[in-house]
């Protein structure tokens, strides 16, 4: 049982926990428990320094320096829990990962102990910085502009939590301060001139591997090539791909044969009208023996007395079983196409962005792009056909106005002027 006293009439207690020789002391002051302790062994001297303690409490309520109120730490978990129970299946773990990890990690120690009404528009500023600092001590480089606004996302949802169960009156001001409209860039993608030349060095790696156990990898990554530049598709979506999810069609429209795609992806289910140039690769995909040890084994598997066995995939199987990274990335650097003239990283979005450039700069409708790779007309205006040439009309643009010609002046009228300012000068 834990000693217990009281001091000036029963507002202030004073009490040893267990297995601690320091008396703490506690008190309830304007809405709010508070607690600290006296780092004295002796009661005297423990009372004398609550007792002050109190008082100062006292002078900061009156001066308007003791706030109270929810503290921020109660905010995230709220907002944690409202989280997991409301977003079940509508958001991605991986997603719902993240807003642990930057709720936890960085935003609760920097916060947590504040009281919501504290937090104004220059403590925001003063964590941007404590981050900034942070992350140069810890990694050598500031955090990615991506990663600080992302953390700032969560930051404004955990804000509206509290909004919404009435913990605060306003939302502070969010915004940078210092910074300028960011410069909007276009996606890394391959020119026309560019893709040619990293289809022709996977077609030479798939006919010629540098090992032969890597021969279906090649062959796999060039064809995958194929097809993401030809349908648009997301990463994630080709990944997603089983073969009862493609159809070969004949187009009534432009009389091609193509491929009816059914993705399933970020935005859900949707549908996807393939080029003629993604046929070929999707019909050698079909009849691609793979190994039936799943995917990777064909790369991986060491050498062994039993000779491994190959099938022909089903319905339900994979178009790309595994994403051969590794070698796609080899083939970029080999080919110096690694990065872009402004130095984005090329990787496999690329594709897609170059799905969408090549369709730009054919004069395909942009409303109709928009609806076959499930995005909007304004993300494809503001990254992708901004930086096209294709996309200014000179005819429109070098309109030049006809000038009126200047009428002539006869001879005659011209003498008769002559004679007249001679006649004044007489």
């Amino acid at each position: 049982m834990s000693e217990h006293h009281t001091i000036l009439g029963g507002k202030v207690h004073i009490y040893k926990r267990p297995n601690s020789s320091s008396w703490q002391c506690a008190t309830y002051l304007a809405g709010k428990n508070r607690r600290t302790t006296t780092k004295e062994d002796s009661l005297s001297k423990a009372k004398e320094i609550a007792e002050d303690w109190y008082l100062q409490l006292r002078g900061k309520l009156r001066d308007g320096e003791l706030k109270s109120g929810k503290m921020f730490r109660e905010a995230a978990k709220l907002y944690l829990r409202e989280f997991d129970i409301m977003t079940q299946g509508l958001r991605s773990a991986t997603y719902a990962r993240g807003q642990h990890a930057r709720t936890n990690g960085h935003l609760v120690p920097f916060f947590g102990s504040m009281v919501l009404s504290e937090i104004k528009a220059g403590t925001v500023n003063e964590y941007r910085i404590h981050r900034l600092e942070e992350s140069k001590v810890m990694r050598g480089k500031p955090p990615a502009h991506n990663t600080m606004h992302q953390e700032i996302v969560t930051l404004r949802q955990i804000f509206k939590t509290a909004l919404r169960h009435g913990w605060m009156d306003h939302l502070p001001d969010l915004s940078a301060p210092y910074r300028a409209s960011a410069k909007i860039s276009h996606r890394a993608w391959f020119s026309p001139e560019e893709y040619r030349q990293l289809y022709e060095a996977t077609r030479k790696r798939a006919q010629d591997p540098k090992q032969p156990r890597f021969r279906w990898e090649a062959e796999q990554l060039h064809d995958y090539v194929l097809f993401s530049a030809n349908t648009g598709l997301r990463p994630d979506e080709a990944m997603r791909l089983q073969f009862r999810d493609v159809t070969v069609i004949e187009d009534e429209g432009s009389g091609q044969t193509i491929l009816e795609i059914e993705v399933r992806g970020k935005r859900g289910v949707g549908y996807c009208k393939s080029t003629a140039g993604a046929v070929h690769p999707f019909e050698r995909l079909k009849e691609r023996e793979r190994p039936d040890g799943g995917p990777g084994r064909a790369g991986s598997r060491k050498k062994s007395v039993v000779e491994e066995t190959w099938h022909v995939p089903g319905s339900t199987d994979l178009l790309f079983p595994k994403w051969p990274r590794d070698l796609f990335n080899a083939i970029l650097e080999e080919e110096r196409l690694r990065t872009d003239r402004d130095g984005r990283p090329r990787t496999a979005y690329s594709l897609r962005h170059t799905y969408i450039c090549l369709r730009l700069l054919e004069g395909a409708d942009i409303y109709q792009i928009a609806k076959n790779c499930r995005t909007s007309v304004e993300m494809i205006e503001k990254y992708y056909a901004a930086h096209l040439k294709t996309q200014l009309d000179a005819s429109a643009i070098n309109i030049m106005r006809s000038r009126p010609k200047k009428r002539a002046v006869s001879k005659k009228r011209t003498d008769r002027v002559e004679v007249v300012r001679l006649a004044e000068e007489a």
